[in-house]
């Protein structure tokens, strides 16, 4: 048996330190930092999301009958944002520093946008603007479908609900900017990947 490649290994340890902190998060009583958090829910469904892109991958692999290797890259860019997540709210960060929440919506949506990205520098798409905007536009997409879950799952009914309004609109557009960047990020990776004349 060969051994698993480093992306690959790195994409299982991100999963498994997740889901130990979720455990941790839902079923440990009397820990602050969880509380009002939605960890239910993130149980259920940050597992699914870290797998989805995986399992979607593996199908269209099995359906294409091809052997091609898988991007393991790509999906451990894709899983990061929700280690960096729920490492978050276990060590307290959102609670106890300011710029966190900000910082942590740039930067997981640059990861997990770079790791789409990556998955689609596959198809070939060009020009390479293209890929560029794609990426960006998924990203913002993404933005909103996470602030809407977000308001579902522990804003509606908590604490935030007098500054979600202005939070939301930050965590879009912060969300937004690290999509763009990685959209740039993979243009420029899809150009020089494009054969010269």
């Amino acid at each position: 048996m060969t051994s698993a490649p480093w992306p690959r290994r790195i994409a299982i340890g991100l999963f498994v330190a997740t889901v130990g902190q979720l455990l941790v998060g839902t079923f440990v009583p009397g820990l602050p930092q969880f509380s009002g958090k939605g960890f239910g829910a993130r149980l259920v469904a940050y597992p699914l999301l870290m797998l989805l892109v995986p399992a979607l991958w593996m199908l269209h692999r099995r359906v294409r009958r091809t052997s091609a290797p898988l991007p393991w890259a790509g999906f451990t860019l894709i899983m990061a944002p929700f280690l960096i997540d729920v490492t978050g709210n276990t060590v307290d960060l959102y609670d106890t520093v300011v710029w966190w929440d900000d910082a942590n919506h740039f930067v997981n949506w640059f990861l997990l946008c770079a790791g789409i990205g990556l998955l689609l520098l596959r198809a070939n798409i060009s020009p390479p603007w293209v890929i560029g905007l794609l990426v960006t536009g998924i990203g913002a997409l993404l933005a909103i479908g996470w602030e809407l879950g977000e308001w579902y799952t522990f804003i509606r009914h908590g604490t935030e609900l007098d500054t979600a309004y202005q939070d939301t609109l930050g965590d879009e557009a912060l969300g937004t900017l690290g999509a763009g960047l990685a959209g740039l990020l993979v243009a420029r990776l899809s150009r020089r990947s494009e054969p010269d004349g």
